[in-house]
């Protein structure tokens, strides 16, 4: 299995723009596919796409993490079921969970830059990482959603009932990035 992986790594660096493209694709795909575990609510569902957004953001870097997630957006724009829920197009992006999805192209590259630049070598910076990139998100969520909530409401929709889940999703997106990566690193 090592030399597999080996040679896995070795093709990747001799072809740069295949395993670009492959690893946004991929990413833009976990999102969409981990957006279906979902709890429908009435403005803003919870689900999985942003569990999707640190490992994605986390593991690919910058580019193809931001570049996936862009990619997730122009998907459901087109049309496909690939947001929470199997929900799609552009009313979804202009809808009261718009700015949360948004919100998540900031959040990858957030992501993307630390792990670029080595956060994944210490999982209590990586969790410091993931709840920061949270917050960003959430600024742009509760910026958008603030158009079709009251403001006296706004927190108690758009941002409290997901703040332990997404603790929880930043813990786990680190306690599994940091060793993966440590491993890849010594191949």
């Amino acid at each position: 299995m090592h030399a597999q992986l080996v040679a896995t790594r070795k093709w990747a660096e001799k072809n740069k723009t295949a395993t670009f493209l492959l690893q946004t694709l991929i990413g833009a795909n976990l999102i969409a596919l981990l957006a279906q575990v979902a709890i429908p609510l009435p403005f803003v569902s919870i689900s999985g796409q942003s569990l999707g957004v640190l490992l994605v953001g986390l593991a690919l870097g910058r580019k193809a993490g931001t570049s996936a997630v862009l990619l997730y957006l122009l998907e459901g724009a087109m049309g496909l079921p690939v947001f929470a829920n199997g929900r799609a197009g552009l009313g979804v992006l202009m809808g009261p969970s718009g700015g949360y999805l948004f919100g998540f192209v900031l959040m990858a590259y957030i992501l993307g830059h630390f792990s670029d630049k080595g956060v994944l070598k210490s999982v209590w910076k990586t969790v410091a990482v993931a709840l920061f990139a949270n917050a960003v998100m959430y600024a742009v969520g509760l910026a958008q959603l603030s158009l079709f909530v009251p403001t006296d409401k706004l927190l108690a929709v758009g941002l409290y009932p997901f703040i332990v889940g997404d603790l929880a999703k930043a813990v786990l997106a680190s306690m599994l990035l940091s060793p993966v990566s440590r491993f890849f690193k010594k191949l």
